[in-house]
């Protein structure tokens, strides 16, 4: 599996930016897909997951104020962000776990984009 993200990019504080994930390879057993950030000294965190059957969770720090959301015949995965806030700039990174069978799970993770945001 292999994930390409893009999307990202220089935004003034208040502002929406939206990113995407490209997948590509066996996502059959496709499990849950999510974003996670890691911003500058920081470890990576998670900002929102989604479970293959619909189910959106969102991190405290960006909870309404964003969105996660799947394209299926597209295979591609976004994130819309919305109020963008200084602290938001990290680089943002997307996941999809996959079931390999034998209960393993695989973790598939993007290249990460950079996201800034100037206040």
């Amino acid at each position: 599996v292999q994930l390409q993200a893009s999307g990202g990019g220089l935004v003034q504080a208040g502002g929406s930016l939206s990113l995407s994930c490209v997948a590509s390879g066996n996502l059959f057993r496709l499990e849950h897909m999510g974003w996670y950030r890691q911003a500058p000294g920081k470890s990576r965190e998670l900002v929102a997951t989604l479970s293959s059957g619909g189910t959106t969770r969102y991190s405290e720090s960006v909870r309404g104020r964003c969105t996660i959301s799947r394209d299926s015949v597209k295979n591609t995965l976004y994130l819309r962000l919305n109020r963008l806030k200084p602290e938001d700039t990290a680089v943002y990174f997307c996941h999809h776990r996959i079931y390999a069978g034998n209960h393993k799970l695989d973790d598939y993770f993007g290249q990460g984009t950079q996201v800034t945001v100037s206040s």
